[in-house]
């Protein structure tokens, strides 16, 4: 099943479709969807290679107005679903202080979320519940976002088919290391 899943999204990344499919999976990664973009950027990139950093710039453009809807989220919802949701649970208090300390480090903690698999969706999500400046966010999302897929880019493009052989012999490997991966970015989110 794996293998067929493999073929399947190699099949997209060369569909005519692929760069739209991208914007969109980068854009709702980054505000509510569970699944990061580099699912359907590598293959895309391997597919490709000679596009690699037109690629990275769908993907971190799709990531960034994504994040703004995230932000936007965070600003206009938590007066309403999510202080119920803190009051729900008694969280108000616990709220309040991670808040006042988001304020004054919550650029790094953007800039951490948008390098690594942690959920860039709840940081992005969090920075407009606590207020944190937009220039300062959408300047950290873009610096973030933009390391992250064009440093992956520039490997895929510089060490193509070495990749794209390791991959295709160790799926298996691949693919449990994705997931501890996702999996160990959303266990992070229990020490926030």
């Amino acid at each position: 099943m794996l293998r067929r899943l493999y073929d399947w999204t190699m099949g997209l990344a060369g569909h005519r479709h692929a760069d739209a499919s991208l914007f969109s999976v980068s854009f709702v990664e980054s505000s509510v969807f569970p699944i990061p973009p580099d699912v359907l950027m590598i293959p895309m990139v391997l597919a490709r290679r000679q596009r690699a950093f037109i690629i990275a710039t769908i993907a971190t453009v799709g990531s960034v107005l994504g994040a703004l809807l995230g932000y936007w989220i965070g600003a206009a919802l938590m007066d309403t679903v999510g202080q119920w949701v803190l009051t729900a649970y008694g969280k108000e208090a616990a709220y309040a202080d991670l808040a006042a300390r988001f304020a004054e480090y919550g650029g790094w903690a953007v800039l951490i979320a948008a390098v690594t698999p942690f959920p860039f969706k709840v940081i992005t999500i969090f920075s407009g519940a606590a207020g944190l400046s937009l220039p300062l966010f959408i300047a950290v999302s873009i610096l973030g976002r933009a390391l992250r897929f064009f440093i992956v880019a520039g490997l895929l493009w510089r060490f193509g088919s070495p990749i794209k052989s390791f991959i295709e012999q160790r799926l298996g490997l691949v693919f449990t290391l994705f997931m501890i991966a996702l999996v160990g970015g959303f266990a992070a989110l229990r020490y926030l």
